[in-house]
């Protein structure tokens, strides 16, 4: 006789505990300005995930039908097919909408997204709030990764501790206690990792488990705290000539964690360091909203309502959806797409999740398939992900890269370079690096262009720092939230000036530096009172221009390429874009004239140069303009990747010009 897993019995009010989720995320991703904390609704999520899947887990171990197979075999039924589709239709979308670097990166998405390790991938990419998160339309999928790796650990911990007989409350809160405080120690020093690592983000799964726990096994303790403290409730709001509410505490429960997630919703946005402490208004909420039960006028009423009910049992579908019609509407105009663009992809994005529910979701997760559809679906993910992997690999042989063997070689000699900054240093190895090159990521952009000149006896070493000005202590980039980590980034500066000065292979030092960066936040890290920033500057230069003419170092300063005002991929030809524009491939050279922070870049340096003759400079941006525009296309390549930096071809362009400057100074 087969022993099937028992499930929870199905709560409407959690499907509209789910509503409220997606429908935050959808309209955060759509209308960023309009609720600038739906992202929060992730968190929801993470708490309702928790809890169901520990309730099948608490269930079936006390009952004695726990199976690992017929687990997994559900989790399959219930995620693959609604994935399969969505990742199999950017594929076909991306075939023939994208461009060749944007395919690639998409196939690496895919095959990320088919492996549930999209919140890796990302993590070592950049930000989830930076300005290239607009333009993968998988970088939703970073949340499956996190559920997933809960799904594969959490069941096994769980049985291996009722196998040993272990309390299982006391696991779930030291594990959940741990994460948390990994969670509140690396928000304070990796954002980037505490937003996308598993173990600072169980906790909030960890959360509904807790709650799942305390409701199986402890519901007679529960009920006898309920009761004193609703009579209490009862005793301290109604009068004795009315009758009391049995459920008062439970709409009392509710409407506090209705109320912590509205102030989640209005409090928080993408400037907060999160998800830290303000992580727990949204986890808190949901948790409380679940444990006022069924019988809370709130969950009944409210949240039990046939609207909110239909959009949580399309929740899933509809977050799958939403993300990539948003970011493939981006990609293809180029730029922020219209209000009815982004209304229209709402709109879609709710019909197919409805579709796939009722057509695709339902039918598997609900009928009754053999184990062998279970393989079938399992066989189609590693397909699909293979097909993203081979993808990705192919296009990547096309662009050749000397960067991960040289970032890697210089990890051995800085390891916790990347702890201050998101842009790895990089030295050849197994060359004569006679060039040095430092600054902010408006160095690393020059890596491609001069190694591919000097590979394979000659190599360069690159020591960027995002944001940071390439001047001995001086820290820049520190306004806002998000950017505290980089105030810190001078510690690398100053210690590959360390590298570079004791190296006497290393003849000739490129400074590279986008000047934005560094005016009106600047700070003298030897006199901090000094608050203006361009003497902050000036001193930084002359420290640092005296440390190397004292080590017999050659010197270049580059005057930095043009910054765009708009996105470089509309001088890109597109099989089709949703709105007609011209393909803007120039701009008048006015517009960079009058960018301040270039000119007074400038005129610092060429001041402080008056007592260094021997320091040389170069312009880039001359490269790119003539008298009356600048260009962003040179012999049909595309030179920019993003508003500011080069692509490959636009180093590759600047690089002979960079190198001749340089023999000048020999």
């Amino acid at each position: 006789m087969t022993t099937h897993l028992s499930h929870p019995k199905y709560r409407p009010d959690i499907d509209g505990l789910r509503a409220i989720a997606v429908l935050s995320v959808v309209c955060f991703h759509a209308f960023p300005d309009l609720l600038k904390g739906g992202f929060i609704g992730v968190d929801i999520f993470f708490v309702i995930s928790g809890f169901l899947i520990s309730t099948i887990i608490f269930e079936n171990l006390d009952k004695g039908t726990f199976s690992f197979s017929e687990f997994y075999s559900r989790r399959i039924k219930r995620i693959f097919p609604a994935l399969l589709l969505v990742l199999i239709a950017c594929y076909s979308f991306g075939w023939f909408a994208l461009l060749a670097d944007e395919h690639k990166q998409l196939g690496k998405h895919i095959a990320a997204g088919a492996g549930f390790v999209s919140n890796f991938v990302f993590w070592n990419e950049s930000g989830y709030f930076d300005n290239a998160a607009e333009t993968k339309p998988l970088l939703h999928l970073w949340t499956l990764g996190i559920e997933e790796q809960f799904y594969i650990i959490w069941p096994l911990l769980l049985w291996v501790a009722w196998k040993a007989k272990l309390n299982l409350l006391s696991l779930t809160l030291i594990i959940a206690i741990i994460s948390f405080g990994l969670n509140i120690k690396g928000i304070h020093s990796d954002t980037v990792a505490t937003f996308y690592s598993p173990q600072t983000r169980f906790w909030e799964l960890l959360m509904g488990s807790t709650l799942t726990y305390m409701t199986f096994y402890k519901p007679d303790l529960l009920a006898k705290k309920n009761h004193k403290l609703n009579t209490f409730l009862n005793a301290l709001i109604y009068s004795q000539l009315f009758q009391s509410n049995a459920n008062l505490l439970r709409n009392i429960q509710a409407i506090i964690g209705l109320t912590f997630i509205g102030m989640g919703l209005l409090l928080i946005n993408k400037e907060n360091q999160f998800p830290g402490t303000w992580a727990l208004l949204p986890t808190l909420g949901a948790t409380l909203i679940i444990s006022a039960g069924p019988q809370a006028w709130l969950n009944r009423v409210i949240l039990s309502n046939r609207i909110l009910v239909w959009f949580g049992l399309i929740s899933f579908p509809l977050y799958l959806w939403h993300w990539p019609l948003l970011s493939f509407a981006r990609i293809v105009e180029s730029e922020t797409p219209t209000t009815y663009i982004r209304i229209a992809a709402v709109l879609i994005s709710i019909t197919l999740a409805w579709l796939t529910y009722m057509l695709i979701e339902k039918p598997i997760r609900i009928g009754n398939f053999s184990n062998t559809n279970t393989i079938v679906l399992a066989v189609l993910m590693v397909t699909v992900g293979s097909i993203g992997y081979y993808t990705y690999k192919r296009l990547e042989k096309n662009d050749p890269d000397l960067s991960t063997e040289a970032a890697n070689y210089c990890s051995q000699f800085f390891p916790e370079w990347t702890n201050l900054t998101d842009h790895p240093c990089k030295i050849q190895k197994g060359t004569h690096n006679a060039i040095a090159i430092i600054g902010d990521s408006h160095a690393a952009h020059l890596f491609t262009g001069i190694s591919e000149l000097l590979a394979p006896t000659e190599g360069v070493a690159v020591f960027p720092v995002s944001g940071a000005a390439p001047y001995i202590n001086v820290s820049t980039l520190t306004q806002g939230e998000g950017n505290k980590w980089r105030e810190r980034g001078y510690k690398n500066i100053n210690g590959a000036y360390d590298y570079i000065i004791k190296d006497s292979t290393i003849k000739i030092v490129v400074l590279s530096h986008m000047p934005l960066c560094s005016f009106n936040d600047a700070i003298d890290i030897t006199n901090t009172a000094n608050k203006d920033s361009n003497d902050v500057l000036k001193n930084g230069m002359e420290r640092t221009f005296s440390a190397l003419i004292a080590a017999d170092k050659k010197v270049l300063v580059l005057f930095d390429n043009p910054s765009l005002a708009f996105d470089p991929n509309l001088c890109s030809p597109r099989p089709f874009r949703l709105t007609k524009h011209s393909d803007q491939c120039s701009y008048p050279r006015s517009q960079f004239d009058e960018i301040i922070g270039f000119s007074n870049y400038r005129s610092i340096v060429e001041s402080v140069l008056i007592n260094y003759p021997q320091i040389k400079t170069f312009d880039i941006s001359e490269l790119f303009c003539d008298k009356e525009n600048c260009f962003l296309q040179k012999d049909g390549h595309l030179l920019y990747h993003d508003t500011s930096h080069l692509s490959p071809d636009g180093s590759r362009y600047v690089a002979p010009y960079i190198l001749n400057a340089i023999k000048k100074l020999y």
